[in-house]
């Protein structure tokens, strides 16, 4: 769908999700010249008229919620069989990516996230709007760590013909609240068990159910208690792991009845980790339905208590009682004696065998030694069982948690140092296995509020003297363009980690060369040298000499920025032109000499003309008149 454009305004650029209805593309609005997302709803489900209502109507309602930590809805459309919503563009990632990356985080952290989740979710159910499919891959955290809930609502929609879309089931099946798996009535809590989910998969690092198909997980929703958190991670705090079991009740009337709740327990736990949270007694004082009581109803309960009390009737002072034969006395008192004859057998017996069992255990015991059990914390496996099977005792190994101690190294034990046991007796303990280790994010490209928020997470905090400054060209100022460890190296809570952040490009400085005089390539090549600009411009000159030289420049001797552009003036040869004569065979007199009158005399040449015969093509003039002069002297072509 990329390059086509919705609603004559978003233009589909790249697709960045998808999910069991719908897909989801980064798209320019054209008309605002922003980034937004697109949410559009896949084609199988185009055709379900119910289905695409919801979908419209749903996305209608999200748009009057206002709240930071929830994804903006800013338009919904539809065109040809396309339906679609228009939602903010976060940049960033979501919870689930963030989770993989770090596995467990710590408390802290994980309860400022579901503190913005719950404040997401209350905005919601104060507008009667439930979300039905909490989950990490719904919530999108963006550069400045802030949780935006999306899709919110649009699970109203599936029905149970889409169960078959295995792969939303089954993402969602991890976090499905047993009424949702039973089908049966649902309102706010059933997100916050689904919150609840989300909050144990952030401490623990693991869903709570885990199984091949949808169906077997959602059966573990409905059927199999949790393991508390605690269990899988011990540095969760007992106030927490209370909270986290309290929303993920198998029945809603036993969990948090708000969000509001939630978040205030939240944030006592913030304040105080150990703090106290209040748990709902299970008496049975609990609001039931039952029929009502009849008159008919009331005979028969009388009636059953007069059948329990016949047995005391039969004690009862009745005439019938005294007045039984002599023989049947006879019988009762013969059977009376053998159950009394029985009973002192039976009474022997006992007595005979509590003789003997004494008898044994007084053996048994003076067989058996107690002996006091070691102090064998901080010691290596191998060695703990050395020194336990030299006191007669067995190492049972229970299970393995993350501490500080080092990997192998016993960090719990039962019995308690001191406390004296048979020989033979099990030692249970629980091994170390080192401290929570994870794989070194990506922190390159990205800024510093973003590198703290996800180490944050890992419990590492980077020193201000970890950080060092240096100047780059291809990276922006602020960006981190270098880490210690590199990306997807194990690390742990001590690791230190060290960035380098770009200060952006360096100005620097760089002194004009003076170029005049200079053949034009020389001179381009002192500028360049000199990490400058060049700009050549040219000028004619009739000085043969100062072709292709550099007349002037624009700035000369003075220290400027690098690149910046010099202008240098270059002259071009142009040959003078002589001036040309028209007609050269004809001269003309000029206009202020004066015309000779016959008679007279004109000077020519500073010499007085002579009175004779000026000889002309061999012949006088015929006229009589005086000669005319030489400029008067016409020549033919």
């Amino acid at each position: 769908m990329d390059g086509i454009v919705l609603g004559n305004r978003y233009e589909l650029l790249e697709k960045i999700g998808e999910g069991g209805m719908s897909q989801v593309f980064k798209a320019r609005c054209n008309k605002l010249n922003r980034f937004v997302a697109v949410k559009i709803l896949k084609k199988e489900f185009c055709d379900n008229a119910d289905i695409v209502e919801k979908f419209k109507e749903e996305a209608t309602a999200i748009a009057t919620l206002s709240d930071n930590n929830i994804v903006n809805i800013l338009d919904v459309g539809t065109q040809d069989d396309i339906s679609y919503i228009v939602m903010e563009y976060v940049k960033g990632k979501t919870l689930k990516d963030i989770i993989k990356q770090v596995g467990k985080m710590n408390y802290e952290t994980a309860i400022s996230v579901a503190i913005q989740i719950s404040k997401a979710l209350d905005c919601a159910h104060r507008n009667n709007i439930i979300h039905r499919d909490v989950k990490p891959q719904n919530i999108l955290v963006t550069e400045d760590g802030i949780m935006k809930v999306t899709d919110f609502g649009i699970a109203k929609s599936v029905t149970s013909e889409t169960i078959t879309n295995t792969d939303t089931i089954m993402g969602s099946a991890h976090y499905l609240s047993p009424e949702q798996a039973k089908g049966s009535f649902i309102d706010c809590r059933t997100d916050l068990y689904s919150l609840g989910v989300v909050l144990y998969e952030m401490v623990t690092g693991s869903l709570p159910f885990q199984a091949d198909t949808a169906v077997t997980i959602a059966l573990k929703h409905v059927q199999e208690e949790v393991v508390p958190p605690k269990n899988l991670n011990s540095k969760v705090p007992d106030s927490l792991n209370q909270l986290i079991l309290k929303a993920m009740e198998k029945e809603p009337v036993k969990r948090y009845q708000s969000a509001k709740e939630m978040i205030a327990d939240l944030q006592k736990i913030k304040d105080d980790p150990n703090a106290k949270i209040d748990k709902k007694e299970e008496g049975n004082d609990h609001t039931i339905i039952m029929s009502a009581v009849t008159d008919q109803m009331a005979s028969k309960e009388k009636t059953n208590n007069k059948n329990n009390n016949e047995d005391y009737e039969d004690y009862d002072e009745d005439d019938d009682y005294y007045e039984e034969d002599e023989e049947k006395m006879s019988a009762k008192k013969s059977k009376i004696i053998k159950i009394a004859i029985g009973v002192v057998v039976l009474l022997l017996l006992i007595g005979l065998g509590a003789g003997a069992y004494k008898i044994a255990s007084n053996s048994i015991a003076a067989n058996t030694k107690e002996v006091q059990v070691p102090n064998i914390i901080g010691e290596s496996v191998n060695d703990a069982k050395k020194q336990l099977e030299g006191l007669n005792l067995v190492l049972v190994e229970g299970g393995t948690d993350s501490s500080d101690e080092p990997e192998g190294t016993i960090i719990k034990m039962n019995p308690e140092v001191g406390t004296m046991v048979k020989e033979k007796s099990s030692v249970r303990v629980i091994v170390s296995e080192g401290k929570t280790k994870a794989k070194m994010p990506d922190l390159i490209d990205n800024d510093m509020d973003y590198a703290n928020n996800v180490l944050n997470s890992y419990g590492i905090k980077i020193s201000s003297d970890n950080i060092s400054q240096e100047f780059d060209d291809n990276a922006p100022k602020g960006q981190v363009i270098r880490q210690t460890p590199k990306k997807d190296t194990e690390i742990t809570s001590d690791t230190k980690v060290t960035v380098v952040v770009s200060k952006g490009a360096e100005i620097k400085f760089t002194t004009v060369p003076n170029v005049i005089s200079l053949d034009t390539e020389v001179a381009k090549s002192r500028l360049i040298d000199a990490k400058l600009k060049v700009n050549v411009e040219e000028k004619l000159t009739e000085i043969e000499g100062e072709n292709a030289k550099v007349l002037s420049q624009s700035i000369e001797g003075s220290k400027v920025e690098q690149g910046t552009s010099i202008t240098i003036v270059v002259g071009k040869y142009v040959a003078k032109q002589q001036p040309q004569i028209t007609n050269p065979g004809t001269v003309k007199p000029d206009k202020n000499t004066p015309t000779p009158t016959p008679g007279t005399t004109t000077p020519s040449t500073g010499t007085t003309p002579s009175t004779e015969k000026t000889p002309s093509t061999g012949t006088a003039p015929s006229t009589g008149t005086a000669p005319k002069g030489p400029w008067d002297t016409k020549t033919s072509n």
